[in-house]
């Protein structure tokens, strides 16, 4: 038996394994610069393909813009001062800390237990008007 490898690229032993393979040239992929510019996801002035730029459309996008803005700025103080308010309640009351539930006071159970429910209550409120908001642009867009 001889070592030489054939046309195939293997020895004649089947122990040996054959040549290895080249491996891929690696490539390093980076993001933009801090500096660089960037392209916006989607400009307010340019229509998407296949439609006209019209005015109206563009005080409706703004429109939009507008509205859920002020949405998510009054959910996040409706969720703020409810969040102050639970807490003041809780400071306020003393026999809420006096109240031992498992070995562990009552007023800590609630300020960890109490407010996931008022959380997700403020999100699924928000997500309700905000997909309401997005239905009445999209009703003022198709009678154009």
């Amino acid at each position: 038996m001889t070592d030489d490898p054939g046309p195939t690229g293997r020895t004649d032993d089947p122990g040996q394994p054959g040549p290895t393979p080249p491996r891929p040239e690696r490539v390093r992929v980076t993001a933009a610069g801090l500096g660089a510019p960037t392209r916006p996801a989607f400009d307010l002035r340019s229509p998407a393909p296949g439609e006209r730029a019209t005015e109206p459309a563009a005080v409706y996008v703004r429109s939009l813009i507008r509205s859920q803005l002020r949405l998510g700025i009054v959910a996040a103080v409706g969720f703020i001062v409810a969040t102050v308010a639970f807490v003041l309640v809780i400071a306020l009351v003393p026999d809420l800390s006096a109240a031992v539930v498992f070995g562990v006071p009552a007023s800590w159970l609630l300020l960890g237990f109490g407010l996931y429910p008022l959380a997700l209550t403020v999100a699924v409120l928000y997500v309700r008007a905000a997909t309401r908001n997005e239905a009445r642009y999209r009703a003022l867009t198709v009678d154009e």
